[in-house]
């Protein structure tokens, strides 16, 4: 994994293309939706603005009832839909937000959904997005394989097609976000957004750029998924690998948004997992937001070269917390250890009665809290009459750590700090 970022690529405007998707079209959304999505809040993030050398403010798209601005382009391609489609019903494909976003909405508004998800699909999306309403049908090894067979059924069952981003009316509803920040926070300098599909920015950058041209709107992909990037480079789009930013995991950006991303978006840049790692776990422990690996994308574009807007005021779009607990909390344990703040020691004793409980004391009197303790007589290749054991400590830091290991070592215990807590 790479913990640095890309340089940025300057994004050439072309002004000659017609547009698809205008600021009346994101404020007839805004009017559409008005009632039925709340006005998500904005925060000012002191702490984090220290960090990243700006004045930092967080628009809470994770507030919404199933976590992302999802609901936004969704419930406004739904409300566009006339009597006999709406009577039809609708299909989607998607993994994951979109999904929840249309069940809710479409069940909401008596509106029959499909929605077609990857065999690999983990069981609580599947579960979570059926809670809402629809109904799950479970299709292929990847989304494309999805796509191909949602819109197999869209063609044979006379059902509407609901695009997770290639739809003017989902790019409009999207678009709501700039709306509501720049009403907020008229003197915004930049507005810097996640980029998968391209739906969420260029909606955004449609609006934002319509309302003060001035602004400098950057748009932010996971390294391993850089199609908008590529796509508008002219170059093969090259694309692939595990990431914890699923969510902006696009191997094929839009037709209508690359169009609209190339006329509005100033640049792009990437970051690379242990960026996005590090700022979902600002967000939890600094901000004490929940964010998921996309949600958190444009404040590790930030984090990943701090000062880079030194003195502006820079809005950044949390745009979704829908993370699996299980990867949160491996991300909180592995920020524990990248500060210092949990470690794993290895300290060799003579294997003799009360050995034992003086390093306990050592480590006690240091400041240092015993989480686990494993010891080791037989599988290190150590003397038959030592020992090693594996101490896992909570500490205050890395300096902290250093002096725990010192005063081990000036009584006779030397220790060895592990690369790994468990």
């Amino acid at each position: 994994m790479t913990a640095a970022s890309r340089d940025a690529r300057t994004v050439t405007p072309d002004t000659t293309m017609p547009g698809t998707v205008t600021l009346g079209d994101v404020r007839a959304a805004a009017a559409r939706i008005a009632g039925r999505i709340a006005h998500s809040p904005v925060l000012e993030a002191p702490r984090l603005s220290d960090e990243t050398g700006c004045r930092l403010f967080l628009k809470l798209e994770n507030q919404h009832t199933t976590g992302s601005f999802k609901e936004r382009g969704a419930l406004n391609k739904l409300l566009s839909l006339g009597e006999a489609e709406r009577k039809a019903g609708v299909i989607a494909m998607s993994a994951g937000n979109h999904a929840q976003a249309v069940a809710c909405h479409a069940s909401r508004l008596g509106i029959r959904a499909t929605i077609v998800m990857p065999e690999t699909t983990p069981f609580t999306k599947v579960e979570r997005t059926a809670s809402f309403g629809a109904r799950v049908e479970l299709h292929g090894e990847t989304l494309s394989d999805s796509a191909a067979f949602a819109e197999q059924l869209a063609a044979q069952q006379g059902l509407t097609f609901v695009h997770p981003y290639d739809d003017a009316q989902v790019v409009a509803g999207q678009g709501t976000v700039a709306l509501e920040m720049l009403a907020d926070l008229p003197d915004l300098d930049i507005l810097v957004v996640p980029v998968g599909g391209g739906g969420l920015i260029s909606g955004m950058a449609v609006a934002a750029k319509a309302l003060k041209p001035t602004i400098h709107v950057v748009g932010v992909e996971c390294s391993m998924y850089p199609s908008m990037r590529q796509t508008l480079a002219g170059e093969p789009v090259v694309c692939g690998g595990a990431t914890i930013a699923e969510g902006i995991a696009v191997k094929a950006p839009g037709l209508l948004t690359r169009d609209l991303v190339r006329r509005h978006v100033d640049e792009l840049v990437e970051v690379g997992e242990a960026r996005l790692e590090e700022a979902v776990y600002q967000l939890a422990t600094v901000q004490k937001l929940v964010a998921e690996g996309a949600g958190a994308a444009a404040l590790a574009a930030l984090l990943d070269k701090p000062g880079r807007f030194d003195g502006k005021r820079v809005g950044i779009v949390l745009s979704g917390g829908n993370i699996d607990a299980r990867i949160l909390a491996q991300v909180l344990t592995r920020g524990l250890i990248v500060e210092g703040r949990m470690v794993r020691l290895r300290i060799a004793l003579n294997d003799a009665p009360g050995a034992l409980a003086k390093i306990a004391r050592l480590l006690g009197d240091s400041g240092a809290n015993i989480v686990e303790v494993h010891h080791q007589r037989l599988l290190h290749d150590v003397p038959v009459k030592m020992a090693d054991i594996d101490v896992v400590l909570e500490t205050r830091d890395r300096a902290h750590v250093q002096s725990v290991i010192a005063r081990l070592s000036e009584a006779g215990f030397p220790a060895e700090l592990m690369s790994e807590v468990s």
